[in-house]
């Protein structure tokens, strides 16, 4: 129990810190980050610029908003509050998987890095549009098995900050590192959820 404590307040921490790490984008006077690798065409691209933005903006507020949702503590004090704070995070995650499969293609590194990313945003888009159906219909454990899901793809923001150092030490290589992180930063993720919703559905029989 302390041990599940202990991970679920650094999932929280985690999830909120990185929340807040695309506003330096909106101060920046000069290409930052990930931008600092694109073409000066690309960025100078209205409809890519309000993709970026989008994505970072409403994927900080899914990852702010869906951490609070595995609190039991939360959907057994007021069930309202813990149905509209899902309904937010179903918005942002409509936004913002939207919005990084529109930018995805442009992926710094090429094919392979583009297809890691739109397959996690198709992974995301997918299991959160399947727990919103199974909520809808009161199918409780497919419910949270979705979630689950939804959430490990979602948090691939943050295995993603946490793997890129690593990589970069390893590798020496920007351009390998991030190869490998596109995949990387989510394929552990959902392994993990699989094993949660596995332990989930033994507790339901």
């Amino acid at each position: 129990m302390i041990i599940k404590r202990i991970l679920w307040g650094m999932m929280a921490t985690f999830a909120s810190l990185i929340a807040f790490v695309g506003i330096p984008y909106f101060i920046a006077t000069k290409p930052i980050g990930i931008l600092r690798y694109k073409s000066a065409e690309l960025l100078a691209n209205t409809a890519y610029n309000l993709g970026f933005k989008a994505h970072i903006v409403f994927g900080g507020i899914a990852l702010l908003m869906g951490w609070v949702q595995f609190s039991k503590r939360l959907r057994a004090w007021n069930l309202l509050w813990h149905r509209t704070i899902g309904t937010i995070y179903v918005v942002a995650v409509l936004v913002s998987g939207s919005a990084g499969l529109g930018i995805a293609p442009f992926a710094t590194g090429g094919f392979w890095n583009a297809l890691g990313f739109m397959t996690l945003d198709c992974i995301w888009l997918g299991t959160t549009a399947m727990a919103y159906f199974y909520a809808r219909r009161h199918y409780i454990t497919a419910h949270q098995a979705m979630m689950t899901y939804s959430y490990a793809a979602c948090f691939g923001a943050v295995t993603l900050r946490l793997w890129m150092p690593i990589l970069m030490m390893v590798f020496r290589d920007f351009a390998i590192a991030y190869s490998i992180v596109a995949w990387l930063s989510w394929i552990p993720n959902v392994i993990v959820a699989y094993f949660l919703v596995r332990r989930l559905e033994f507790k339901g029989k």
